[in-house]
């Protein structure tokens, strides 16, 4: 009769539940969550140097090169397996039952890639295309008017910028009104100066 009591009264005994773990930290749980926030950090900047490869043309060159390497592989891969099957099949040696993937749609794969670095190549030629313009026309930049103290060895005085940007203003202006002269005189509107 002493058991069944000792076996009564031993759920009545239990402790009670404390406090979930997640809550108190522990001088042992402050590496655990330093290290959860420097990985949420670097997948953070992860994140954010893939988006920066969709817009860096030389970054998605490279990034798309063992791509076009991988399926040129696979590319000739299926040439063989396809030239393979082929010979076989002209020899009475094989029935054409074998699958063989399709060379033409691997054909395509790697003519896509091609094209992809084709634009990225065009794109990193205009963007240095146009920062070597940009160079050559104003190479100087002008002092901002915050910091006046920090003087700038390359910067260009604002008369100086303002008599480069006249300039090319009126040179624009110079090539919009030969357009137009040359348009009007193709189309007949107004005849040609110096002419019978």
């Amino acid at each position: 009769m002493a058991a069944p009591q000792q076996q009564q009264q031993a759920p009545s005994q239990a402790p009670a539940p404390g406090p979930p773990l997640t809550l108190q930290a522990g001088p042992g749980q402050q590496p655990q969550l330093q290290a959860q926030a420097a990985a949420a950090q670097a997948q953070a900047q992860a994140q954010a140097a893939a988006q920066a490869q969709d817009f860096d043309p030389v970054q998605r060159y490279k990034m798309l090169i063992p791509q076009l390497k991988e399926s040129l592989q696979n590319l000739m891969k299926i040439a063989a397996q396809n030239l393979v099957q082929n010979t076989n099949i002209d020899n009475g040696q094989k029935s054409n039952d074998g699958v063989v993937q399709r060379f033409d749609k691997s054909l395509e794969e790697f003519y896509a890639l091609c094209d992809q670095l084709e634009l990225c190549l065009r794109l990193a030629y205009e963007c240095l295309s146009q920062s070597f313009d940009s160079t050559k026309h104003s190479p100087n930049l002008v002092p901002t008017a915050t910091k006046p103290d920090a003087v700038q060895t390359e910067s260009l005085p604002y008369t100086q910028y303002l008599s480069m940007i006249k300039s090319q203003i009126s040179c624009a202006k110079d090539i919009h009104n030969a357009l137009l002269e040359c348009s009007n005189k193709i189309t007949g509107k107004i005849p040609a100066q110096g002419g019978p």
